[in-house]
């Protein structure tokens, strides 16, 4: 009995702790469904920061499944976290390479990008575009392999800086565009004059739109702007949603702008009830912003937004995901037919828009579009890139490099009619919030450039050595000349006198000024010949002068034969021999002696700066046998100084290491050249 009873008490306590332990694991598994569901939905409605987190406790529950952790990349990629993206897009790549979709390999490159790891984005971004033929960064990646260090030490921009804006906030703050001396931009600070609402992406509150004034700092030194006297525009632009992206017509009476899908009263949604951007317009009637419309091609199934107005305002550009385009989001253009009539919107095509994502249009005055592209071989993040507008065609699109691109995301590139000053806004390292606006200034330059050509057959010449020096000789930049002979020095100073040096090895150097003017961009042209020293087995110099009835050497012939021994230190195998010449004054018995003088002079001088003796096989004088003019015994008297002066002279013929080819077989040298090879062959 008593057994029986303790068997019972057993089973009674066994079925208890089983109900509890099956009532805790429904528990468990319904707050496990529940807590996914919610980080779920977080998610489709782009709420990334709680998504992330809900994410990360379903992972530290034990779910390390594939969705969870694509979902916990995306969450911290969508809102450019890219140290923790690239945590958990490392743990994806682990365990589920083989099984994730292309646009993960391009979105891990991108991680590692902006974190700097350029050589592993590659390789991940090389993968990607194996498997996707349209993606340009596998071309760009094999013409510019080391475009890390060539975006990021462009020497013609080491005179711009950029700065932080003291309107800056914690929060996301990002123009813009400037009108004159008016700069609108957007910022998710809060405010007092319309409800905080939070969106939900980012944990912040929704856009509004300011103006403000653009005020130089008055130090010269820091080329620094600000912007002062921020102003909330008006209600009629500002809801209680999205507001931002605003591009003014010249005359200031018109504005496009960003807008939620929203009248006013209530959100539009498309059938998955999600809401997208439209455009709008608005008209400025006695001072006030109003009479808003939105534009004809909106739609609320996807997103139309960051308008841009083209030079002659003929043509609005704009950023839309809609069906068929080229990537996640690509810039259109649309005629502006009348002030309520648009014609068709048009794609600008695969050299402007990629699989990845093109942002913020900006046409500036010198019609060049500036836009922002993670598409494009960049730094990392949203790079800024321009392309020439010329008619419906656009130019390549050139990265803008550094400072401008950083390793995150640069973007909303505004510039000022004559492209001195402007903005831009990044989320890069040292800022103050999330998005920060910075001014920057760019100091006048223009181009140098000019055609090195050689004297005696006008042919250009390639590799030449070019030096830019200031009034002092002071050597500001070194540059080669290219394969067309074309040498060019970007972004000198406006208003300035520079000097110009071009050399080359066995030619005369040749010398320029240049005057840059004060207008931004433009280009001067100075073209430079350069001589050369050997022509067939000769070095030809300026002729060696000496004084009548001397030998000595003077000083404009010794700065003639330091071009001697520059030629036979560059060319060091070299042999040569020196003939000296007279004028028919005196006796022929005198000038064969003089010249023979001056031929040694010569010679000696040449070994007294080092030359070995043994590469100067002769130094012989031929008095006045091979006179240059008729300047003869019998027209002596009929012959000016200058022309006596002419048949005084040097030559300095190439033996060997130059032309041998070239050394004719009756000509002494050729003997001399078969006795030293016959020598060396000994030897």
């Amino acid at each position: 009995m008593d057994h029986l009873n303790h068997q019972d008490s057993f089973n009674s306590f066994f079925m208890k702790t089983k109900l509890t332990y099956i009532l805790l694991l429904f528990v468990c598994l319904q707050t496990y469904s529940q807590r996914k569901y919610i980080a779920d939905r977080y998610y489709k409605e782009y709420a990334y920061k709680k998504s992330a987190e809900l994410y990360e406790k379903i992972y530290d529950k034990g779910d390390h499944s594939k969705l969870v952790l694509e979902r916990l990349g995306d969450s911290y990629y969508n809102n450019t976290n890219t140290q923790e993206a690239e945590k958990w897009y490392k743990e994806l790549f682990k365990k589920y390479k083989l099984e994730v979709s292309s646009e993960y390999f391009f979105r891990y490159a991108q991680v590692l990008k902006s974190n700097e790891k350029y050589r592993e984005s590659d390789a991940l971004m090389q993968e990607y575009a194996k498997e996707n033929p349209l993606v340009v960064i596998g071309s760009q990646l094999e013409t510019t392999p080391n475009y890390s260090s060539e975006y990021s030490d462009d020497p013609t921009k080491k005179n711009i800086n950029l700065y932080n804006v003291a309107l800056n906030t914690e929060y996301s703050d990002y123009g813009g565009f400037l009108q004159g001396d008016n700069f609108y931009f957007a910022s998710t600070k809060p405010t007092s004059s319309k409800s905080n609402k939070i969106y939900k992406w980012n944990n912040q509150p929704f856009y509004n739109l300011y103006t403000s004034k653009v005020t130089d700092t008055g130090l010269e030194d820091s080329k620094e702007i600000e912007l002062t006297n921020q102003k909330l525009l008006s209600s009629n632009i500002n809801t209680r949603y999205h507001d931002a992206s605003a591009v003014i017509t010249k005359d200031g009476k018109t504005m496009y702008f960003t807008r939620d899908n929203f009248d006013g009263k209530r959100k539009g949604k498309d059938r998955n009830r999600e809401t997208h951007l439209k455009i709008y317009k608005a008209v400025l009637v006695d001072g006030i912003w109003g009479n808003v419309t939105e534009l004809p091609f909106n739609n609320d199934e996807y997103s139309v937004g960051h308008p841009a107005l083209s030079v002659d305002e003929n043509t609005l550009y704009f950023v839309s995901d809609m069906p068929g385009g080229i990537g996640s989001t690509d810039i259109y253009r649309v005629s502006i037919l009348s002030e309520s009539r648009y014609g068709k919107p048009v794609n600008l095509g695969e050299t402007i828009n990629t699989v990845g994502r093109e942002m913020f249009p900006f046409v500036s005055n010198n019609n060049e579009l500036y836009f922002s592209s993670d598409g494009h071989l960049g730094l990392g993040g949203l790079d800024i890139f321009k392309s020439k507008i010329t008619g419906a065609v656009f130019s390549n699109a050139e990265n803008i490099e550094a400072p401008f691109n950083s390793s995150l995301d640069d973007f909303s590139f505004t510039i000022n009619t004559d492209e001195t000053k402007g903005f831009l806004s990044s989320n890069r390292k040292g800022g103050k919030g999330d998005d920060d606006i910075y001014s920057f200034v760019i100091p006048c330059t223009q181009n140098i450039t000019g055609i090195i050509r050689d004297s005696q057959t006008g042919e250009i010449i390639s590799q030449a050595t070019v030096k830019l020096m200031d009034n002092n000789g002071v050597i500001l930049k070194t540059v080669k000349s290219n394969t067309e002979g074309v040498y060019v020095f970007s972004a000198v100073d406006c208003t300035s006198n520079f000097k110009l040096l071009a050399e080359k090895l066995n030619y005369t150097s040749d010398r320029g000024m240049v005057n840059t003017t004060s207008i931004l961009g433009e280009t001067q042209e100075l073209d430079l010949v350069l001589t050369p020293l050997i022509i067939r087995n000769e070095i030809v110099i300026n002729p060696i002068f000496f004084d009548f009835d001397k030998f000595n050497i003077r000083d404009e012939a010794a700065y003639e034969l330091e071009k001697i021994i520059s030629v036979l230190n560059d060319n060091p195998d070299m042999i040569i021999k020196i003939e000296s010449h007279t004028d028919s004054r005196a006796t022929k018995s005198y000038n064969k002696k003089l010249s023979s003088k001056r031929a040694k002079s010569s010679r000696d001088y040449i070994i007294s700066r080092g030359i070995a003796a043994h590469r100067i096989i002769s130094a012989i004088g031929y008095g006045e046998s091979q006179l240059l003019n008729d300047c003869t015994d019998e027209n002596a008297n009929k012959c000016s100084e200058e022309e006596h002066q002419r048949n005084r002279r040097s030559k300095f013929v190439i033996v060997s290491g130059n032309n041998k080819d070239n050394v004719k077989v009756n000509d002494p040298s050729s003997v001399i050249l078969k006795k030293i090879d016959s020598k060396l062959k000994k030897n």
